[in-house]
């Protein structure tokens, strides 16, 4: 496990989400303060406000390369169309290790929003089982990329 992907499993052991555990463990290199980091990442957690769409940890992965190469004032348009050139290779690598970058997918349809479905997520352990693999694997493709 590298180093960025040891700090995000532990943030998100320690109750953050997967977008939060993702973009936290890369403020260091993109010159983000924390906190801001992890209120910026704040919505976006088991498939945004957890309606289960597309995975925290690869939104997460979206703004860490947003940060990255993303279009900023007064700069290129051209800076946009690279952006996504490379979070869609992002996803693809994603999707390849992981099956899906749909939450509920990835959950294998567990409904985190009903009460059976928070029970079956914790009886089955689905966090560790799905997510800590999940936020750590983004982050190591980030690092490859």
């Amino acid at each position: 496990m590298s180093k960025r992907s040891d700090i995000a499993v532990q943030k998100f052991k320690e109750g953050y989400n997967c977008a939060q555990a993702v973009l936290f463990s890369f403020c260091d290199e993109l010159q983000i303060e924390k906190d801001l980091a992890l209120k910026l990442a704040c919505g976006f957690g088991a498939g945004i406000g957890r309606k289960q769409e597309v995975c925290g940890a690869v939104t997460g992965s979206a703004m860490v390369l947003g940060k990255k190469y993303g279009r900023g004032e007064r700069e290129e348009i051209s800076a946009t169309e690279n952006t996504y050139t490379i979070v869609r290779e992002f996803i693809h690598k994603f999707e390849k290790k992981n099956g899906s970058i749909i939450c509920g997918r990835l959950l294998n349809g567990c409904e985190l929003l009903s009460q059976e479905g928070k029970k079956y997520f914790q009886e089955n352990d689905l966090i560790t089982r799905i997510c800590i693999p999940c936020v750590k694997s983004a982050v190591e493709i980030l690092e490859e990329m």
